[in-house]
Protein backbone atom coordinates (compact mmCIF):
# COMPACT_ATOMS: atom_id res chain seq x y z
CA UNK A 1 0.00 0.00 0.00
CA UNK A 2 2.88 2.40 0.75
CA UNK A 3 4.22 1.90 -2.79
CA UNK A 4 0.83 2.72 -4.27
CA UNK A 5 0.64 5.96 -2.25
CA UNK A 6 4.23 6.80 -3.30
CA UNK A 7 3.42 6.13 -6.97
CA UNK A 8 0.34 8.33 -6.91
CA UNK A 9 2.08 11.22 -5.15
CA UNK A 10 5.10 10.87 -7.48
CA UNK A 11 2.81 10.93 -10.52
CA UNK A 12 1.33 14.29 -9.52
CA UNK A 13 4.77 15.68 -8.59
CA UNK A 14 6.16 14.66 -12.01
CA UNK A 15 3.29 16.48 -13.73
CA UNK A 16 3.54 19.64 -11.59
CA UNK A 17 7.34 19.94 -11.11
CA UNK A 18 9.61 19.72 -14.20
CA UNK A 19 12.80 19.50 -12.08
CA UNK A 20 11.39 16.55 -10.16
CA UNK A 21 10.36 14.87 -13.43
CA UNK A 22 13.91 15.26 -14.81
CA UNK A 23 15.46 13.71 -11.70
CA UNK A 24 13.00 10.76 -11.84
CA UNK A 25 13.86 10.22 -15.53
CA UNK A 26 17.59 10.20 -14.73
CA UNK A 27 16.99 7.77 -11.87
CA UNK A 28 14.92 5.52 -14.15
CA UNK A 29 17.66 5.59 -16.84
CA UNK A 30 20.33 4.68 -14.30
CA UNK A 31 22.10 8.02 -14.51
CA UNK A 32 23.22 9.25 -11.14
CA UNK A 33 22.02 12.76 -10.64
CA UNK A 34 24.12 15.27 -8.77
CA UNK A 35 22.81 15.97 -5.30
CA UNK A 36 20.19 18.65 -5.28
CA UNK A 37 21.16 21.54 -3.00
CA UNK A 38 18.48 22.42 -0.52
CA UNK A 39 16.33 25.37 -1.48
CA UNK A 40 17.35 28.55 0.31
CA UNK A 41 15.09 29.36 3.19
CA UNK A 42 13.82 32.89 3.02
CA UNK A 43 13.94 34.56 6.39
CA UNK A 44 10.67 36.16 7.36
CA UNK A 45 10.70 39.92 7.68
CA UNK A 46 11.22 41.14 11.20
CA UNK A 47 8.14 42.76 12.61
CA UNK A 48 6.45 43.27 15.91
CA UNK A 49 4.99 40.06 17.31
CA UNK A 50 1.30 39.68 16.66
CA UNK A 51 -0.92 39.56 19.72
CA UNK A 52 -1.51 36.01 20.84
CA UNK A 53 -5.14 34.98 20.99
CA UNK A 54 -6.02 32.96 24.08
CA UNK A 55 -6.28 29.23 23.51
CA UNK A 56 -9.46 27.84 25.00
CA UNK A 57 -8.82 24.69 26.92
CA UNK A 58 -11.53 22.55 28.36
CA UNK A 59 -10.62 21.35 31.84
CA UNK A 60 -10.38 17.60 32.19
CA UNK A 61 -13.89 16.32 32.88
CA UNK A 62 -12.65 13.86 35.49
CA UNK A 63 -11.12 16.63 37.65
CA UNK A 64 -14.35 18.64 37.56
CA UNK A 65 -16.41 15.59 38.50
CA UNK A 66 -13.93 14.68 41.21
CA UNK A 67 -14.21 18.17 42.73
CA UNK A 68 -18.00 17.98 42.59
CA UNK A 69 -17.83 14.58 44.32
CA UNK A 70 -15.61 16.02 47.08
CA UNK A 71 -18.04 18.92 47.59
CA UNK A 72 -20.91 16.44 47.82
CA UNK A 73 -19.09 14.19 50.28
CA UNK A 74 -17.95 16.96 52.63
CA UNK A 75 -20.76 19.52 52.22
CA UNK A 76 -23.73 17.70 50.65
CA UNK A 77 -23.42 20.44 48.01
CA UNK A 78 -25.41 18.72 45.25
CA UNK A 79 -28.15 17.77 47.73
CA UNK A 80 -28.41 21.40 48.87
CA UNK A 81 -28.49 22.84 45.34
CA UNK A 82 -30.97 20.27 44.06
CA UNK A 83 -33.31 20.72 47.03
CA UNK A 84 -36.41 22.85 46.39
CA UNK A 85 -36.07 25.36 49.22
CA UNK A 86 -39.29 27.29 48.59
CA UNK A 87 -41.14 25.51 51.43
CA UNK A 88 -38.40 26.08 54.03
CA UNK A 89 -38.03 29.12 56.28
CA UNK A 90 -35.10 31.49 55.89
CA UNK A 91 -33.77 30.25 59.24
CA UNK A 92 -33.81 26.63 58.02
CA UNK A 93 -32.08 27.59 54.76
CA UNK A 94 -29.51 29.64 56.66
CA UNK A 95 -28.76 26.72 58.97
CA UNK A 96 -28.29 24.38 56.02
CA UNK A 97 -26.17 26.97 54.20
CA UNK A 98 -23.86 27.17 57.22
CA UNK A 99 -23.20 23.40 57.02
CA UNK A 100 -22.68 23.53 53.24
CA UNK A 101 -20.35 26.54 53.60
CA UNK A 102 -18.22 24.81 56.23
CA UNK A 103 -17.88 21.65 54.11
CA UNK A 104 -17.09 23.56 50.91
CA UNK A 105 -14.46 25.62 52.71
CA UNK A 106 -12.88 22.42 54.07
CA UNK A 107 -12.63 20.96 50.53
CA UNK A 108 -11.09 24.13 49.11
CA UNK A 109 -8.50 24.42 51.86
CA UNK A 110 -7.60 20.72 51.75
CA UNK A 111 -7.25 20.43 47.97
CA UNK A 112 -6.30 23.90 46.70
CA UNK A 113 -4.02 26.77 47.57
CA UNK A 114 -5.68 30.07 46.66
CA UNK A 115 -4.24 33.56 46.27
CA UNK A 116 -5.75 36.91 45.32
CA UNK A 117 -5.29 37.96 41.70
CA UNK A 118 -4.84 41.60 42.79
CA UNK A 119 -3.18 42.56 46.07
CA UNK A 120 -4.70 46.04 46.39
CA UNK A 121 -7.59 46.51 48.81
CA UNK A 122 -11.08 46.27 47.37
CA UNK A 123 -12.39 49.80 46.76
CA UNK A 124 -8.91 51.06 45.76
CA UNK A 125 -8.36 53.08 42.57
CA UNK A 126 -6.03 51.16 40.24
CA UNK A 127 -4.68 51.62 36.72
CA UNK A 128 -4.54 48.72 34.27
CA UNK A 129 -1.68 49.26 31.79
CA UNK A 130 -1.74 48.35 28.12
CA UNK A 131 -1.22 44.60 27.78
CA UNK A 132 -2.82 43.72 31.13
CA UNK A 133 -3.89 40.08 31.53
CA UNK A 134 -7.55 40.09 30.47
CA UNK A 135 -7.96 36.51 31.71
CA UNK A 136 -7.06 37.65 35.24
CA UNK A 137 -8.83 41.03 35.29
CA UNK A 138 -12.34 41.67 33.96
CA UNK A 139 -13.07 45.28 33.07
CA UNK A 140 -16.72 46.29 33.57
CA UNK A 141 -18.73 49.48 33.32
CA UNK A 142 -18.21 52.09 30.60
CA UNK A 143 -15.29 50.51 28.74
CA UNK A 144 -14.26 52.86 25.93
CA UNK A 145 -10.97 53.14 24.09
CA UNK A 146 -7.69 51.41 24.76
CA UNK A 147 -5.76 50.87 28.02
CA UNK A 148 -4.47 52.20 30.29
CA UNK A 149 -7.77 52.07 32.20
CA UNK A 150 -8.27 53.57 35.64
CA UNK A 151 -11.08 52.30 37.84
CA UNK A 152 -12.12 50.94 41.21
CA UNK A 153 -11.16 47.41 42.26
CA UNK A 154 -14.50 45.79 43.06
CA UNK A 155 -13.15 42.26 43.71
CA UNK A 156 -9.56 41.04 44.13
CA UNK A 157 -10.22 37.81 42.22
CA UNK A 158 -8.92 34.35 43.03
CA UNK A 159 -6.15 32.27 41.48
CA UNK A 160 -5.30 28.63 42.23
CA UNK A 161 -1.58 28.36 42.97
CA UNK A 162 -1.60 24.66 43.84
CA UNK A 163 -4.04 21.80 43.31
CA UNK A 164 -3.98 18.54 45.26
CA UNK A 165 -6.82 16.38 44.01
CA UNK A 166 -6.43 12.76 45.10
CA UNK A 167 -5.47 10.08 42.59
CA UNK A 168 -8.42 8.01 41.43
CA UNK A 169 -8.33 4.24 41.48
CA UNK A 170 -8.39 2.59 38.08
CA UNK A 171 -11.94 1.87 37.02
CA UNK A 172 -13.41 4.51 39.36
CA UNK A 173 -16.42 6.17 37.72
CA UNK A 174 -16.01 9.87 38.54
CA UNK A 175 -19.53 10.49 37.20
CA UNK A 176 -20.94 8.88 40.36
CA UNK A 177 -20.75 11.88 42.72
CA UNK A 178 -22.38 10.05 45.60
CA UNK A 179 -23.30 6.39 45.62
CA UNK A 180 -26.92 5.56 46.29
CA UNK A 181 -27.39 4.27 49.81
CA UNK A 182 -29.51 1.25 50.63
CA UNK A 183 -30.04 0.41 54.27
CA UNK A 184 -30.75 -3.25 55.05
Amino acid sequence: MRRIALAISSFFSIIAQPEFAARVAQLRDGVSAPPVPPAPVAEPPVSAPAPVAPVWQAPPETAALQLLGLLQREARFVDFIEQDVAAFSDADIGGAARVVHEGCRKVLREHFTLASVRTEAEGSRITLPAGFDASAVRVTGNVVGQPPFTGTLVHQGWRVTDSRLPQLAQGHDARVLAAAEVEL
